[in-house]
């Protein structure tokens, strides 16, 4: 299974992008999908159709090929989905002795909306019926959320709830069959299939199939946006497979007048705005040229697919790198080890970095993240840290006081 994920800076057109994409895969014979997460959807207005929460059929012109498409309706998915879950959320917390107001408030968790559209991502993505789905996802600050969330919730859920005491519970129920054990048996029973749930959305973000495009104009603002956005799914250990530069004026060549004079210049602002973001990282950057018309309909998103990609697979996808690496080491106190995390750093990149437990918090732009650290370095102390374009190493050297235990 292949899922892609299109996102951007709002206005970037991502949504068209993501169509023509899908219809550059139909086209070549994929089985193909593509589902709008964006809560203000535009994909229906794209493809030139009407499109619900269930995928509808799409023809391209000229050709049997067909691509499918959907709109994720996320007012439905909590009206109907959440509701249970929220049900178990809100008895657990009364049984532990949350008062009654206080448990309804905090059962109203932010975020939940992106969550249930990510899972119906996965539902559609598990139903076998297309080898690729691609995801037209909301602009950049939403998509960073809906990616973070399957595990902050799982941790969270953790951390309120362990599996274990879940486990426990539903032993006890099994024995005792009170009607006390047998409520937390069946909250024990809804919160195992949340954390089931989150487990699946985590692994389907960590599959080697998955992947995030990101789509921009050639702007310095948005550029800086953009390069935010690799570090910050960097963080989260989420592949980027490629940029895509929608918009560019076209090159007047050597035409004459004041119009071909401004193309020019405005081409030159955009090629080096294009030149920085090639010089910041090594993934592969398509350009599309802004177009006379808009690129509505099947037929023209097949001609925009076609400009896009050329003869090169659409799902081209990159190989997988280790997220960390540790090298060094030795059997005495006077070893050193390095941790190298690949997280490549944006030049005005806030770095925070802090040891809790036998975990790095990495705190970047406002985001953190826990990692949890390899067994070999969880009796050892940080000595220092260097960050890079490349990735940030953080070094480490045994603790007298653990390693002697």
């Amino acid at each position: 299974m292949r899922i892609l994920l299109l996102t951007g800076k709002g206005g970037v057109g991502k949504t068209t992008l993501a169509a023509a994409t899908a219809a550059r895969v139909a086209a070549a014979g994929g089985k193909v999908l593509v589902v709008s997460t964006d809560p203000a959807h535009s994909l229906a207005d794209a493809l030139g159709t009407e499109l619900g929460a269930e995928p509808a059929e799409v023809r391209l012109d000229g050709s049997r090929a067909v691509l499918h498409a959907a709109e994720v309706q996320t007012r439905a998915l909590v009206d109907g989905t959440w509701r249970e879950l929220r049900e178990h959320l809100r008895t657990m917390l009364q049984g532990a002795g949350v008062d009654e107001v206080d448990a309804e408030e905090l059962t109203v968790l932010p975020g939940v909306e992106d969550l249930l559209a990510l899972s119906e991502v996965h539902r559609l993505a598990s139903s076998g019926l297309w080898d690729t789905v691609l995801v037209d996802c909301g602009p950049t600050a939403e998509t960073l959320r809906l990616l973070a969330l399957p595990e902050s919730l799982a941790g969270y859920l953790e951390r309120l709830f362990p599996a274990h005491r879940r486990a426990v519970r539903g032993l006890l129920a099994g024995i005792a069959g009170s009607d006390q054990v047998q409520r937390w048996d069946a909250v024990a029973d809804g919160l195992g299939r949340l954390a089931e749930r989150l487990s699946a959305l985590k692994d389907m973000l960590a599959d080697p199939g998955t992947s995030v495009r990101l789509v921009l104009t050639p702007e310095s603002v948005v550029a800086a946006e953009t390069r935010r956005t690799l570090t910050a799914l960097a963080l989260q250990q989420i592949r980027v497979d490629g940029l895509i530069a929608n918009r560019v004026v076209p090159d007047p060549g050597s035409a004459r007048g004041a119009a071909a004079q401004w193309l020019r210049t405005r081409r030159r602002e955009q090629e080096d705005v294009l030149d920085s973001l090639r010089s910041a990282t090594d993934l592969p950057l398509r350009v599309v040229e802004h177009r006379a018309a808009e690129p509505v309909g099947a037929e023209a998103l097949q001609e925009l697919g076609a400009e896009l990609y050329g003869e090169a697979d659409p799902l081209e996808n990159l190989p997988a790198a280790p997220a960390m690496r540790v090298t060094g080491g030795g059997r005495t106190l006077e070893a050193e080890y390095d941790l190298r995390i690949a997280l490549p750093l944006h030049p005005a990149a806030e770095l925070d970095l802090a040891r809790i437990g036998d975990e790095l918090a990495i705190t970047v732009d406002g985001r953190r993240r826990l990692v949890a650290l390899p067994a070999v370095l969880r009796r050892c102390v940080v000595t220092g840290a260097v960050a890079g374009d490349d990735g940030l190493t953080v070094r480490f050297r045994p603790d007298p006081e653990q390693w002697m235990r």
